[in-house]
């Protein structure tokens, strides 16, 4: 039997600048026998005084604090090895948002207009090592997840004279005509057909004329 096991009650706490959140949140857990609410902030800085003070299962933990972020709190949190697992409570349904609480350690994602069971079921899930996830952010990130990113395109990293050297090698223009045709000694022209080539990783002229063809839709 754990520590968590031998007591009666998971102890939680509230982060969040908003008083009326937090007296929403006390309100609700003074209902339930199993749960007991030991503190809240309303900052990053009042945050780490708490958890310096006070031992936490569960903290619910806003996003967007007057003096930080809620994520480097739970970063934080995670670096220091406190036994403390962190739900992120925010009103931002943002996935991105989601992925980056996840990798700083959060064990939960909820939204603030989740209803109130849900909320206490997420504590006491998280509290037993479990985690949750809000099902619309979460179904958001799963879609984001298995849509196929799109192939970076080699092109793209060329600079606009990089492309003008690269026109001019399509045309079949030697380093030395290049050079003329933009006032470049031939040796920097070759260092500039080098980067190109580098960057297409393609060894031949030919293959850059190809490469500008296909572009050109020839």
């Amino acid at each position: 039997m754990n520590e968590l096991e031998q007591r009666s009650k998971i102890r939680v706490a509230i982060v969040d600048d908003h008083e009326m959140v937090r007296v929403g949140v006390a309100n609700l857990l003074s209902s339930h026998a199993d749960l007991e609410l030991v503190g809240g902030a309303g900052s990053v800085n009042e945050a780490l005084r708490l958890l310096e003070s006070t031992p936490i299962d569960v903290l619910l933990l806003d996003i967007r604090l007057p003096d930080g972020s809620g994520i480097d709190l739970c970063r934080t949190i995670q670096q220091r090895g406190l036994p403390i697992h962190v739900i992120i409570l925010t009103s931002f349904g943002d996935e991105a948002l989601l992925f980056q609480a996840l990798e700083a350690g959060a064990s939960g994602y909820l939204l603030k207009n989740a209803r109130g069971r849900t909320m206490i079921e997420a504590i006491r899930t998280v509290a037993k090592n479990g985690s949750i996830l809000d099902p619309t952010v979460a179904g958001r990130a799963m879609q984001r997840l298995r849509q196929p990113q799109p192939e970076a395109d080699p092109f793209d990293e060329l600079t606009p004279q990089e492309r003008r050297i690269l026109q001019l090698i399509a045309e079949g223009k030697t380093n030395r005509e290049i050079g003329a045709a933009i006032y470049l000694s031939e040796a920097t022209v070759k260092h500039y057909v080098s980067n190109i080539f580098s960057k297409l990783n393609i060894a031949r002229r030919a293959e850059a004329a190809a490469i500008v063809a296909k572009r050109q839709g020839g």
